[in-house]
């Protein structure tokens, strides 16, 4: 209904402007600038709005603006289409709420808010209480929460920020009982979220060096680094993870498995969806990191553990995607095991829960869940079966 109704306003708007006057844009300066590449001249006269920061470019975009808006506010239809879509986006929605230690935490919209607040509650039947409004972070709604993550006993919440839309997170850490920030600040973390080492000691974060002054936003983002951030000490005291000084392209995420015995890294090239695999065991003193998939021939998404039997969602062999079981001991691919296989439906995600796997297909446009159970021995080479 609602894409009904928004396309029948924009075509009454198109309707109602087709006889508009032309509108005739500023000049845009052409410059003479000529690049040769092995041995071919490329022309590329408009170099100089690259610098988005120089006054002339600035001043471009405000005569460009200003014809553009001349233009759509005199569309007889815009107001009404404002005045529909506010009332059909005016209604209260809520996040899915997640339990860590005693407290349950969600998110909530009254409606026309532009950020969804974030709310705890101690208990079922605890009133909520604001843990975090994003909305009140800056003044002209310029900061956004970028993502957050709770600490196992629900007593810290590692959350970071970005500022006017950039790539470039500030992370902070708020304690939840009294709802005030730590000294703790992260800066020049970018593609990465946060995991919380078990004991509530500190979290694990992907960060980049920091850029050269002037040049946050505009030099190559090359060498990242998988740190650890311990409570209480300063980012220059994060130790190095893992980093591959060997692939300046490389992108790391790390996350410690629900039974907090692994750390698993996840090891990523550009916008590619195949992916390394590497992890190390969290119950060995300075154990090393073990590369477990290097082939960079699929997607392999990690998403459970069972002690050492990793369970991956990978796209290996199967472009809708399955499961599959890797035993850490015995890691060659001859012991691989298929638990779920393909389907005539894309399989968009999957979670472990009581010892089942909860599965959401796409199927018709819509998603469709399935629950699989693990055989009953499950150190054999058996399916998981179906059972809803």
């Amino acid at each position: 209904m609602l894409v009904k109704t928004t396309l029948a306003l924009l075509l009454l708007a198109m309707t109602a402007s087709a006889e508009a006057p032309k509108y005739v844009y500023p000049a845009t300066r052409k410059d003479a600038q000529i690049d040769e590449y092995h041995g071919t001249r490329v022309a590329d006269p408009y170099r100089w709005l690259e610098d988005d920061n120089s006054a002339e470019t600035k001043a471009w975009v405000l005569e460009q603006n200003k014809v553009t808006f001349e233009f759509l506010e005199q569309i007889p239809a815009r107001e009404n289409i404002r005045a529909r879509l506010k009332e059909l986006w005016n209604h209260e929605r809520f996040g899915v709420p997640h339990r860590h230690g005693g407290r349950y935490f969600y998110t909530r919209n009254t409606g026309l808010q532009n950020q969804a607040v974030l709310l705890v509650a101690e208990g079922l039947d605890g009133p909520p209480r604001v843990l975090l409004d994003p909305n009140t972070l800056s003044e002209d709604g310029t900061v956004a929460l970028a993502g957050y993550e709770i600490s196992e006993d629900g007593a810290l919440m590692a959350y970071g920020i970005a500022r006017s839309g950039s790539d470039w997170h500030e992370w902070h850490v708020r304690d939840v009982g009294t709802g005030a920030d730590r000294d703790d600040v992260l800066n020049w973390v970018k593609f990465s979220g946060a995991s919380w080492a078990k004991d509530g000691s500190g979290f694990y974060y992907s960060r980049f060096d920091e850029p050269k002054p002037g040049a946050q936003l505009t030099a190559l983002n090359e060498y990242q680094k998988l740190c650890f951030h311990r409570l209480g000490t300063k980012q220059s005291e994060d130790p190095i993870v893992y980093e591959r000084r060997d692939h300046k392209d490389w992108g790391f995420g790390g996350s410690v498995t629900d039974d907090g015995k692994f750390l698993v890294i996840t090891a990523t090239q550009g916008t590619d969806t195949k992916n390394r695999v590497y992890y190390r065991d969290l119950t060995v003193p300075e154990a090393k990191i073990v590369p477990l998939l290097e082939d960079f021939d699929a997607s392999y998404d990690f998403f459970d553990n069972d002690g050492p039997v990793f369970f991956f969602k990978t796209d290996l062999e199967a472009p809708r995607s399955r499961v599959i079981a890797i035993d850490v001991t015995k890691p060659a691919r001859p012991n691989w095991r298929e638990l779920i296989p393909q389907s005539d439906d894309a399989l968009t995600g999957v979670s472990y829960v009581g010892g089942q796997f909860t599965c959401t297909y796409l199927h018709d446009a819509h998603s469709i869940v399935k629950v699989f159970t693990p055989g009953e021995n499950r150190g054999a080479a058996s399916r998981a079966k179906l059972v809803r």
